[in-house]
């Protein structure tokens, strides 16, 4: 359980979403960048990363929030921050922007699924390895 002034919560959300045409360009040092700047994103709104996986051609974030902060939010900012830092800091060296789906997948899970979905991440990377 976290607490702000006002509440007492456990709120876990499971954010999915993929590059532009589903390329599979999160790999290598791309997919190290991209995890680098999920986890600053993170820092920067005081949100806490409980699992991530980036597979080459999507992402798996399992995130606590605040109930201040709606799903859709956390999405908004996780692809937009990330694909604008990423193409700012990498772009000119690589030459390839990186650029999501509009849409995404977003799921909650309480204390008891949250277990689940970690598992599931998990066993997902670990099946694609």
């Amino acid at each position: 359980m976290k607490t702000t002034r006002h509440a007492t919560y456990n709120l876990n959300y499971h954010i999915v979403w993929i590059p532009k045409y589903r390329r599979s360009v999160l790999v290598g040092d791309v997919a190290t960048r991209v995890r680098d700047i999920l986890h600053e994103i993170a820092d920067e709104k005081g949100l806490e990363i409980i699992d991530l996986t980036v597979q080459p051609d999507h992402i798996h974030l399992f995130v606590s929030s605040p109930p201040k902060h709606a799903p859709s939010l956390l999405a908004n900012w996780f692809k937009g921050i990330s694909s604008r830092k990423y193409n700012h800091r990498h772009a000119d060296h690589d030459g390839e922007k990186i650029k999501w789906t509009r849409g995404y997948y977003a799921g909650t899970a309480g204390h008891v699924s949250s277990e689940t979905v970690e598992k599931y991440i998990q066993r997902h990377e670990e099946d694609e390895q």
